[in-house]
């Protein structure tokens, strides 16, 4: 089994030891898992710095790898969050740094941070939603230097009223434009932690990414604790085929690796 989204103490917001996840990884079965711990260019709260040192990073992976070369492969990945008008600076970052798998999230729109819910505080939650989808859409057109998009609906989290418009035409629209980049999606499991009913995406988004050819798909915790590496994976692994996925991905140098979930 496979976790491609876990976070150590390289976050600004985790505070776990790399070598203690990766205990907790091999502890749990899992045989590979990358990191992806975040970078998030002028994060709109000037109390947190969502960047670290690649430098320390590498060798820290590669000192881990070495330590524990017969129980667990680990791969290096990053969470970018982009915005807009940092698209050259995420350009720069990996012209500069290889990763084996990149993460491409949004955690803020118009300089405004979801998780503080700041979009919400001027407009209706279908415009914020509308403006969230946008943002991903130009994003996504304009940026092609990921692997998978992360929880491609995670501002449900930040509304207790979600709107009637599931929005699924900007959704086809994303979608449209990822797959022949050759990009995926993840399944974000920690949705059902934060209260919601589902994981990120919903079963109707990831039908609707199968239904327009996606095939890249990967699975990921985004553990920020030990407790939390592979939850409810077997559930998921069950939703996967229940939607029509035959196949669940890994990555090494940016390339794609597909496993039969039957084999799982």
């Amino acid at each position: 089994m496979f976790d491609y989204h876990m976070h150590s103490e390289f976050s600004a917001d985790c505070e776990i030891p790399m070598e203690e996840m990766v205990k907790t990884s091999i502890a749990k079965g899992l045989t590979e898992i990358c990191f992806t711990d975040h970078i998030d260019y002028e994060y709109p709260d000037e109390t947190i710095k969502f960047d670290f040192d690649k430098i320390a990073y590498t060798e820290l992976i590669q000192q881990l790898n070495r330590q524990y070369d017969q129980k667990i492969s680990i791969k290096k990945g990053v969470e970018i969050g982009l915005q807009p008008h940092l698209l050259t600076e995420y350009e720069q970052l990996m012209d500069e740094h290889h990763f084996d798998f990149v993460i491409c999230s949004l955690h803020t729109v118009e300089n405004k941070s979801l998780h503080y819910r700041e979009l919400f505080a001027d407009r209706s939650v279908e415009e914020a939603f509308e403006t969230y989808y946008k943002e991903l859409l130009y994003c996504v057109q304009n940026f092609k230097r990921y692997s998978v998009l992360g929880h491609a609906d995670l501002i449900k989290r930040y509304t207790e009223q979600p709107p009637a418009n599931v929005f699924h035409d900007y959704l086809e629209q994303i979608f449209t434009t990822i797959i022949p980049d050759g990009k995926g999606i993840e399944l974000n499991t920690s949705g059902t932690r934060y209260g919601l009913s589902h994981n990120m995406p919903s079963k109707d988004i990831l039908q609707l990414y199968k239904q327009c050819g996606g095939e890249i798909i990967t699975l990921g915790s985004d553990a920020h604790r030990p407790a939390d590496i592979a939850h409810e994976f077997k559930e998921s692994l069950e939703l996967f085929q229940s939607v029509g996925f035959d196949y669940i991905t890994t990555f090494t140098s940016g390339q794609p690796e597909f496993h039969a979930i039957s084999s799982l």
